[in-house]
C-alpha cells in the first residue's frame, strides 16, 4: 500500500453532496429520502443549507406541497433563507406548486383563479425578501410572471432587471418571446431579436426557437425562415419549432417539406414532431396524407406514445373517419383525457351520439376526471341529438359534480341544444341570463335554430341584440334576410340587403371543391366553366328523377327569389354541392368514397339531396362545410360534417416509397378501412413498382430510389 493512500483515508460521500447529485439526476424521491434520513440523523448543522436547495429542487419535481411548505419553514428557522440558492430554489417551487403556500386548503383565496393569485403573491414576497439577487433571481421571478398570464408585469420586471445591473440573456429573451408570441406583437418582437443579435443571442438555440414561433405566430413564416437558415446546424428543437409554424399556418405543403428535409438532414423526429404535423391534415381533411403518416408512424414505431395516438384519433374524427379513430383510441392501453376527449368529440360531431355518451360514462367509471373540454364534446353530443334533458343535466354537472364554472362555450353549446329542440323562448331566456355577457356568436346559434324553426319574430329581436355586438356581421345580415325572403316578405330583405350595401360588406361566394385523381376541382353555383359540365348537369338530372320517385321534394324555401316553381327547381339543382357530388360520381369508379368540401353552410335542399344520391348510387358521400351539421340522420353513411376552411393549397402528388419503405405500404394496408391486397415485382436495382388493388380501383405506382 503506497504511503499516499495511508496518508489520505477514503472518506464517504458528505449527505449534501449526494443529495444534490440525486436531484440532478432526476432521481427526485431519492433525494427527498436522503434529506430526510440525514435530519433524522447527526449530521453537522452545515449540512442544511447546502442540501436545502436540491431538497426544494425535487419537492417541486414530485408535486409534494405539504414537504415544501415545511421545508420552507426550515429554510426561514434555519436562516438558509439568506442563502441565495435556497431562495431561487424557493422562487422556482412557486411556479412549480402553485398551492405549496396552502398545502391543506384550510384558507385562502377559492378557485384556480384565486390560487394562481395568492401563488403570485407568495412568488413576490419570497423575491422581495431575498438578502442578495443575481440573474437567475430576476429571470425564475420573469417566468413566473409570464406563466400566470401577468405580461405587463413580466416586461415591467426585465426593465428592474436592466437597472438592477443585470442584463437580460437568453434565459430572459427566450421567456418574453412567447408573451410576444401570444399576443402577436411582431413589432416588440423585433426589438427583441435586434438586442439577441447586438448582444450575440440569436446563435441560442432556444432563443431561436423562439423567435421562429414569435414569428409564426404573427403570420410572417418569412421571418422564421430566415431565422431557421441562420443556424448552420439545427438540431430537433429548430426543426420541430419550423415544422409547428407551417402547420399552424396553414402551410401544409411546406410543414410537409420541412418533414423531408428534416428525415434528409438525419434528424430524428420525436413525438411533439407529430404532434404538430398530424393536426394540419385533419384541419384541411387530407386523409389520404394523414393516413400515409400514419403509416409511417407504425413503421417507425411511435404509434405506441399515447400524444400521438391522440392526435391521430383527433384527425381521423375532422377527417369524418370515425371508425378509424376508433380502432386507434381501442389499441391505447391506458387513455388519457386527451384521447377520451377527442374520442367522445369525434362522436358528438359526426355520430351517433349515443356512443359519446357510453364512452363518457366509461371514462368516468376508469376515475378520470373529465375536464371544460370534455364537457364541451358532450355538450355538442346533446346538441346534435336534439337531447334537452342530458344537456342540462350535463351542464349542471359541471359545477354541481366537478366543481368547473361553464364558459362561454358551454353556454353556447347549451342554447344550441335548446335552439336545435325548438325551446327557443327558453334559450333566449336562458342566453339573456347568462353570467357572462353573451357574445354575437352565441346570440347567432338562437338566430340560426329560429330560421330552422321559421319564427321571424324572435329573430328579428335576436338579430337587434347582435347588430349591437357586431354591427357588421355578415352572416347574421344574410339569415334575417333569407327568412324575410322565406315568408315572403320582400320589401324587409329588400331593405336589408340594401343596408348591406350602404354599411360596405360583401358576401362571400359559395363553392365546393374535390380532389379526383390528384387534382383539385372547384365548382361555383351556376359556374358552367367546367369542361364537365354538361354531363355533370345530364346525370343530375337523371338522379333528381330517380330521388323523386323515392320520395324527394325540392325544398323551395332555400330559393331566396321571386321567381316561378320550374325556376326554383333550376337554381337548386346548380348549388356548388351538387355539382361537386355529381362530378366526383361520374369520374371515380363504384364505391368510391366522395369527399366534398365547402366554405359555407350547406342548405337543407342539399342535406336530403345528398343523402338520396348516396342511397341512389350506393355510396359513402361525405360533405363538409364550415358550419356544425344541420342534422346528424344519414343514409348509406352519407352526413353532412364539421370542416374548417384554409386558404393554403392542397398537396397534388401521390404516395412516395423507396424499395426500403415497402413497410411502410404494409402498414398502411394495416390502418386502411378498404380491403388492399399488394404485388411486388422487383424492376432491377433503381425501381420497384407496387400495385395497390382497391374492391373496385387499381392505381400503379413507380417508385424511385
Amino acid at each position: 500500500m503506497s504511503l499516499a493512500a495511508v496518508a489520505s483515508p477514503h472518506f464517504p460521500p458528505s449527505w449534501a453532496y449526494q443529495i444534490r447529485m440525486a436531484a440532478s439526476q432526476g432521481q427526485f424521491l431519492h433525494a427527498i429520502s436522503l434529506f430526510l434520513q440525514m435530519r433524522a440523523s447527526v449530521a453537522p448543522r452545515s449540512s442544511v443549507p447546502a442540501s436545502l436547495p436540491a431538497a426544494l429542487k425535487s419537492c417541486a419535481g414530485l408535486g409534494l406541497c405539504t414537504l415544501a411548505a415545511s421545508l420552507h419553514a426550515l429554510a426561514i428557522r434555519s436562516g438558509s433563507f439568506a442563502d441565495r440558492f435556497t431562495a431561487n430554489a424557493l422562487l422556482n417551487l412557486c411556479i412549480k406548486l402553485p398551492g405549496f403556500h396552502h398545502p391543506f386548503g384550510t384558507d385562502g383565496p377559492s378557485g384556480e383563479g384565486g390560487l394562481e393569485s395568492a401563488a403570485y403573491e407568495s412568488m413576490r414576497k419570497v423575491f422581495d425578501e431575498m438578502l442578495e439577487r443575481d440573474a437567475v433571481s430576476w429571470n425564475t421571478l420573469i417566468l413566473g410572471c409570464a406563466e400566470h398570464k401577468r405580461h405587463q408585469e413580466a416586461l415591467s420586471m426585465v426593465r428592474e432587471m436592466w437597472r438592477d445591473g443585470f442584463m437580460p440573456d437568453t434565459f430572459t429573451l427566450s421567456t418574453v418571446l412567447p408573451i410576444f408570441a401570444e399576443c402577436a406583437d411582431i413589432k416588440r418582437g423585433m426589438v427583441v431579436h435586434g438586442y439577441a443579435i447586438k448582444n450575440g443571442f440569436d446563435n441560442d438555440v432556444f432563443v431561436g426557437s423562439s423567435l421562429i414561433d414569435m414569428y409564426a405566430n404573427c403570420t410572417q413564416m418569412d421571418y422564421s425562415m430566415k431565422v431557421f437558415d441562420s443556424f448552420s446546424d439545427c438540431d430537433a428543437v429548430l426543426w420541430n419549432s419550423m415544422l409547428a409554424g407551417y402547420a399552424q399556418n396553414g402551410s401544409v405543403e411546406e410543414a410537409l417539406g420541412i418533414f423531408r428535409r428534416m428525415l434528409q438532414a438525419g434528424v430524428r423526429p420525436v413525438p411533439v414532431t407529430f404532434s404538430s404535423l398530424i393536426p394540419a391534415f385533419g384541419n384541411l381533411s387530407l386523409l389520404r396524407l394523414g393516413k400515409q403518416l400514419h403509416a409511417y408512424l407504425i413503421r417507425a414505431r411511435f404509434n405506441d406514445n399515447i400524444f400521438i395516438s391522440s392526435s391521430l384519433i383527433d384527425m381521423y374524427c375532422k377527417c369524418g373517419n370515425v371508425n378509424i379513430a376508433r380502432r386507434v383510441f381501442n389499441g391505447i392501453q391506458s387513455p388519457d383525457i386527451v384521447s377520451w376527449t377527442a374520442m367522445i368529440m369525434g362522436y358528438a360531431l359526426h355520430g351517433p351520439a349515443t356512443e359519446a355518451f357510453v364512452l363518457f360514462e366509461r371514462m368516468e367509471l376508469g376515475n378520470v376526471k373529465p375536464n371544460h373540454i370534455t364537457f364541451l364534446a358532450v355538450l355538442t353530443a346533446c346538441s346534435h341529438a336534439g337531447l334537452v334533458d342530458k344537456g342540462w343535466k350535463y351542464f349542471n354537472s359541471m359545477s354541481n359534480q366537478y366543481g368547473f364554472v361553464p364558459s362561454l362555450e358551454h353556454c353556447a353549446a347549451l342554447a344550441d341544444t335548446l335552439g336545435r329542440a325548438g325551446d327557443l323562448d327558453e334559450a333566449y331566456n336562458f342566453i339573456s341570463e347568462m353570467k357572462i355577457k353573451p357574445t354575437s356568436s352565441v346570440w347567432s346559434t338562437l338566430l340560426r335554430a329560429c330560421r330552422v324553426h321559421k319564427n321571424t319574430v324572435l329573430a328579428e329581436e335576436v338579430a337587434k341584440k347582435i347588430f349591437e355586438l357586431e354591427p357588421k356581421s355578415m352572416g347574421s345580415h344574410v339569415i334575417l334576410s333569407n327568412m324575410y325572403s322565406a315568408s315572403g316578405r320582400w320589401n324587409e330583405a329588400a331593405q336589408l340587403r340594401k343596408s348591406i350595401r350602404i354599411k360596405g360588406m360583401k358576401k362571400e361566394p359559395a363553392c365546393s371543391w374535390i380532389e379526383v385523381k390528384n387534382k383539385l376541382h372547384v365548382f361555383i353555383a351556376h359556374d358552367k366553366s367546367h369542361p364537365c359540365y354538361d354531363r355533370i348537369i345530364d346525370a343530375l338530372n337523371v338522379y333528381s328523377e330517380q330521388m323523386i320517385r323515392q320520395g324527394y321534394v325540392p325544398n323551395m324555401e332555400d330559393v331566396l327569389q321571386d321567381i316561378e316553381e320550374e325556376q326554383k327547381r333550376e337554381v337548386l339543382c346548380g348549388h356548388s354541392e351538387k355539382l361537386a357530388i355529381v362530378f366526383g360520381i361520374i369520374s371515380t369508379p363504384p364505391e368510391t368514397t366522395i369527399r366534398v368540401m365547402k366554405n359555407l353552410r350547406v342548405c337543407v335542399d342539399c342535406h336530403t339531396a345528398t343523402k338520396f344520391i348516396s342511397k341512389i348510387v350506393a355510396r359513402e358521400i361525405v360533405v363538409r362545410d364550415g358550419q356544425p351539421p344541420l342534422d346528424a340522420s344519414a343514409i348509406y353513411n352519407s352526413s353532412l360534417r364539421h370542416f374548417e376552411i384554409s386558404d393554403s393549397k392542397f398537396p397534388l402528388h401521390s404516395i412516395s416509397l423507396s424499395y426500403d419503405n415497402l413497410a411502410w405500404m404494409l402498414a398502411l394496408v394495416e390502418i386502411s378501412a378498404d380491403l388492399w391486397s399488394i404485388r411486388s415485382a422487383l424492376q432491377g436495382t433503381e425501381e420497384i413498382g407496387c400495385l395497390v388493388y382497391f374492391p373496385c380501383v387499381i392505381k400503379l405506382f413507380v417508385l424511385e430510389e
